[in-house]
């Protein structure tokens, strides 16, 4: 490799399970190989996990704004680079007005995924970006297929954890925007279950004392 080639590769995340390699205007996300499992294990693992998470994007690509899949090898899936404003560090920085669209907004992109019944499995802000009025869903590796209204539910539930933990000063009126957001024919059963959900947490919680 040249190294002109090499100063267009720039590593801008490691995960546990991965590296994220901007290359221009594409993101690879390239699973590592993990010395502690049995050779013939961790590539299994890394195969099937990378091919999964290739199928759930290309997937949801037709539904939601996600970085669209150009390849997929063994290893890596190379995808859009989205460049835009991580929801973590920017959501707090808009007008309140601004942020509550931005909420909705997010409602209305996991009731689409959740309609294919598609799960996110870590929605998080960090996990969102914004670019031009859109929000993009990123990083589908604990993403599944499942018509649960159990598994949909938790995916609401890690949300509205993630954002009383980041962004605890609006989280209450952030999470029901988000909630106003999430129509679908059947998000009633789900928000019903993600009652059900946010009690056993409650009656774990009230055990630690």
């Amino acid at each position: 490799m040249t190294q002109s080639k090499k100063l267009k590769e720039k590593i801008i995340g490691r995960g546990a399970e991965a590296i994220l390699i901007q290359k221009g205007k594409i993101l690879i996300k390239r699973r590592v190989k993990k010395s502690y499992r049995h050779e013939q294990i961790d590539s299994f693992l890394r195969t099937s996990r990378t091919k999964h998470e290739s199928k759930i994007l290309q997937k949801a690509f037709g539904l939601i704004s996600v970085p669209q899949v150009h390849k997929t090898t063994e290893f890596e899936i190379s995808m859009d680079f989205i460049k835009g404003k991580k929801l973590s560090d920017y959501l707090d920085n808009f007008s309140k007005k601004e942020s509550l669209k931005i909420c909705k907004k997010i409602g209305q992109e996991v009731a689409k995924i959740h309609q294919a019944d598609i799960v996110h499995g870590d929605l998080t802000t960090s996990n969102m970006i914004y670019k031009n009025k859109k929000v993009f869903l990123i990083d589908f590796g604990l993403g599944f297929h499942s018509t649960r209204a159990e598994d949909k539910a938790v995916d609401i539930h890690l949300l509205r954890e993630a954002l009383e933990s980041k962004h605890f000063k609006r989280w209450q009126i952030y999470f029901q925007k988000v909630l106003d957001g999430y129509k679908w024919p059947s998000s009633c059963a789900v928000l019903k279950q993600l009652e059900k959900v946010e009690q056993r947490g409650r009656y774990k919680n009230r055990e630690k004392y």
